[in-house]
């Protein structure tokens, strides 16, 4: 196990790191008398200044230097940019002391904030991770994604949890350093690599679970959890749910394409995903995290990164807010805003 019996230090230096405050009614909702790193993981969520902030995924920005990206995510209306920093992403692993600063200006001036970076980290030994680490949280970020594991065919289930498992332990000691959080996108399928660790969720709660750390989470992805789960999905979030940190939100619906079945991409509130249901269970488990909206429908190329469209840039900022004022809707609906 990573944490000892000295909980009140760590969750003392945690609360000062990354800026978080609560008093006894928060302590007494937790159930206990004494908080586990665990049990900090929640409090800590349901009190990050990035409560319910909904992001856009700046991967679908892209085609934008950081003003103007800045200017059309706020013109759009959302709170903050889940800003890429990795390869081919906004900001560059190798340039991230020079440039995430600088896109964080960018933001602060268009009045939203970042509150969640999405990186390829997945080596507590890579110097660019801690360089990242250091970085975001040297500017006040509290939460990045990391990079994603695969299942090794030629090793058993448990090898492969294992494997993932030491991976983890060491990010984790690196994130508490930097009193940041490190969150693992759920996510469904496979590719070139193999099959996506944590598709399944269950593998990834039981890690997260095993690990115990107030600075490992879930950035729970519902449109994957639902393409791997369909009917069974809620079973694997509840598994995961006290690891939440954040959320990922989009749609989906199947598909058939040359004797293929696949999920494609629509609009949200087009598809499948079953938002009345998964967002009575986020407010059924109180879960209160930053939320990054992800556009992978056909967008002119916005849907992949491209740096330029093929369409309008005004058809791609409608069916961005579109989609924002659907998500904001649903929200309403459920009691959580």
């Amino acid at each position: 196990m990573i944490f000892t019996s000295r909980r009140k230090f760590l969750i003392r230096s945690a609360i000062a790191g990354a800026g978080i405050s609560f008093g006894a009614d928060a302590l007494a909702r937790s159930g206990a008398h004494e908080v586990k790193p665990s049990d900090f993981a929640r409090i800590s969520s349901a009190n990050d200044p990035g409560d319910f902030k909904i992001s856009i995924f700046s991967k679908h920005l892209h085609w934008l230097e950081y003003d103007e990206m800045a200017r059309v995510a706020a013109e759009i209306g959302f709170d903050g940019v889940d800003l890429t920093v990795r390869p081919k992403g906004h900001v560059l692993p190798e340039r991230v002391e020079e440039d995430l600063p600088a896109a964080m200006e960018a933001v602060q001036r268009a009045d939203m904030g970042i509150y969640m970076i999405t990186t390829a980290i997945d080596n507590a030994d890579d110097p660019l991770t801690e360089k990242i680490l250091k970085t975001a949280s040297s500017l006040g970020i509290r939460h990045y994604r990391m990079g994603w594991f695969y299942y090794d065919d030629t090793k058993t289930i448990e090898e492969n949890i294992s494997r993932v498992r030491d991976h983890l332990r060491k990010l984790a000691m690196l994130n508490e350093k930097y009193s940041i959080s490190g969150e693992y996108q759920n996510h469904s399928g496979m590719d070139e690599k193999g099959i996506y660790f944590g598709g399944a969720v269950w593998d990834l709660a039981g890690v997260l679970k095993n690990l115990n750390s107030a600075w490992l989470g879930s950035q729970y992805d519902i449109y994957h959890a639902t393409v791997e789960g369909a009917n069974a999905w809620p079973v694997g979030m509840q598994l995961v749910s006290p690891y939440i940190r954040t959320l990922d939100i989009k749609d989906f619906q199947w598909s058939k394409k040359e004797g293929k079945w696949s999920s494609e991409s629509v609009p949200l509130g087009e598809g499948m995903v079953d938002y009345k249901k998964f967002l009575g269970l986020i407010k059924r488990y109180n879960i209160k995290v930053p939320i990054s909206i992800h556009y992978e429908y056909p967008l002119g190329g916005a849907d992949q990164g491209a740096k330029v469209l093929t369409m309008k840039r005004e058809e791609v900022i409608s069916a961005m807010k579109k989609d924002l004022i659907t998500l904001k809707r649903y929200l309403k609906e459920a009691s959580l805003v």
